[in-house]
């Protein structure tokens, strides 16, 4: 539902590409993952309480952390502890500005894995085997983690084969979850299989969402969840499109033998002692942004519609969903806040990602008009690029042609993030150690032409 700001100074256009990275940054503070642990999970005397989630801390509990935000998790929570931690294992996308004598560190690769996500994930099942009843494990999960942390179930399979596979599955234009389900069934840490191996300890797994909040087993692949999936949805998917002639050999085979093993379901007794908490979610981001936006004055709304689509159909529909916002604002200026994350195949071989790719395409659309579009991933990069996303407005695409620019010949390329770097508009906030999906903000200032 729209919300109507108190009396404010009116959002000028002038600065509506500030105004908007100025929402997406304040968005980005309200949803740190220190202050959101800090206040959402709690030590009660012998018991950690997080959420409906508690469990009695009868030992010093063991603590898995892997996703892009491994690092700021596992020290928040060891400050949440009282550094009562036994042992624990972080794997992260970058090496930390500090390390906790009681933990072990892995950079590991991301968008597709390398070797330190097969060393971080051999070093966590070496961490979580052996234990008993009375054992606690922590697990602090986000997203990020399909690629960070990774060991395949054949041993066959060659880390060049995993990542190549990985390649192939990114590019190829599939929905996140369908990815996940096709990683779930390669691997010795994915689809519960992590949780299997700490059976029987108790386990909570406190996790950061960067999927649709009702498929909540598709975080980092869900290594601590139930797998609704099955091996059948496998050789499904991979039959779209020609997927599977594309993988290596080593993981062709299963497809093609239909050998894959199947994942521990809901219902399994293992499972039991296993509790799950939900710290962020992309729900949070929105509702951040909207909170933000109405500040400064804008008339602002959530479309919640399901965006997990091609960029270019979900830019034009949250275009149609602006327009209905900006008829009904009276004159007011208004912002749409939409979340989720856009598929975008990689048609080319420049450097970008989805975000810039739909900021790039909806300059195009709102070419002199007195609007402003961003888009921006909340983990810091896009793509292959070293930025977070890009803003553009209704000049955007004049002022490139006017430098020699062509729109469509980056769009085509894959090259956004050149495109918006020589206009000095890309997203740069560096990693944030958090994922929650990603944020696009529409910006209307009025119909009149620029």
């Amino acid at each position: 539902m729209a919300t109507r700001s108190a009396t404010l100074a009116k959002p000028s256009y002038a600065k509506g590409k500030q105004l908007a990275q100025q929402i997406f940054l304040e968005t980005m503070a309200t949803i740190d993952v220190r202050h959101a642990m800090l206040t959402k999970v709690k030590r009660e005397g012998g018991t950690l309480v997080s959420g409906d989630a508690s469990v009695p801390l009868l030992r010093r509990p063991r603590v898995i952390a892997l996703g892009k935000a491994a690092t700021r998790m596992a020290a928040t929570l060891d400050e949440i502890l009282g550094s009562d931690v036994e042992a624990g294992v972080v794997v992260a996308p970058a090496e930390p500005e500090k390390k906790l004598d009681q933990f072990r560190y892995f950079r590991a690769g991301h968008p597709y894995p390398d070797t330190g996500s097969v060393q971080g994930a051999g070093a966590a099942l070496e961490l979580v085997s052996g234990l008993t009843g009375d054992d606690l494990v922590i697990f602090l999960v986000s997203g990020g983690g399909s690629a960070l942390f990774e060991k395949p179930l054949d041993p066959a399979i060659a880390l060049a084969d995993l990542a190549e596979f990985n390649r192939v599955l990114v590019t190829g234009g599939l929905p996140i979850e369908q990815i996940n389900v096709l990683r779930k069934h390669l691997s010795a840490v994915k689809g519960g299989q992590l949780a299997i191996q700490a059976y029987p300890a108790s386990q909570v797994t406190i996790f950061v969402s960067d999927v649709p909040e009702d498929l909540p087993s598709m975080v980092a692949s869900g290594p601590t969840m139930p797998d609704e999936s099955t091996s059948e949805q496998c050789y499904s998917i991979a039959e779209q499109g020609g997927l599977a002639s594309k993988f290596p050999a080593s993981i062709r085979k299963h497809f093609a033998g239909r050998t894959l093993e199947e994942t521990p379901k809901p219902g399994d007794s293992r499972f039991e002692n296993s509790r799950y908490y939900c710290l962020l979610s992309n729900r949070d981001a929105v509702e951040a942004a909207r909170a933000c936006a109405d500040q400064l004055g804008f008339r602002s709304e959530v479309d919640r519609g399901d965006w997990d689509r091609d960029y270019q159909e979900v830019a034009r529909g949250n275009l149609a969903a602006l327009d209905r916002l900006a008829q009904a604002s009276g004159g007011q200026p208004v912002c749409l806040v939409v979340g989720g994350e856009v598929i975008c195949p990689v048609t080319g071989p420049g450097t970008g990602g989805r975000n810039q790719a739909l900021a790039l395409y909806a300059a195009q659309q709102i070419q002199g008009q007195r609007r402003v579009v961003l888009s921006a991933g909340t983990d810091g990069r896009d793509g292959n690029s070293p930025v977070s996303g890009a803003v553009a407005d209704g000049a955007t695409a004049t002022r490139a042609r006017a430098l020699g620019l062509d729109p469509a010949r980056f769009l085509a390329a894959s090259d956004s993030y050149h495109f918006f770097r020589a206009l000095g508009d890309t997203i740069e906030t560096g990693f944030t150690d958090n994922n929650v999906r990603d944020v696009r903000l529409w910006l209307d200032f009025g119909s009149a032409a620029l």
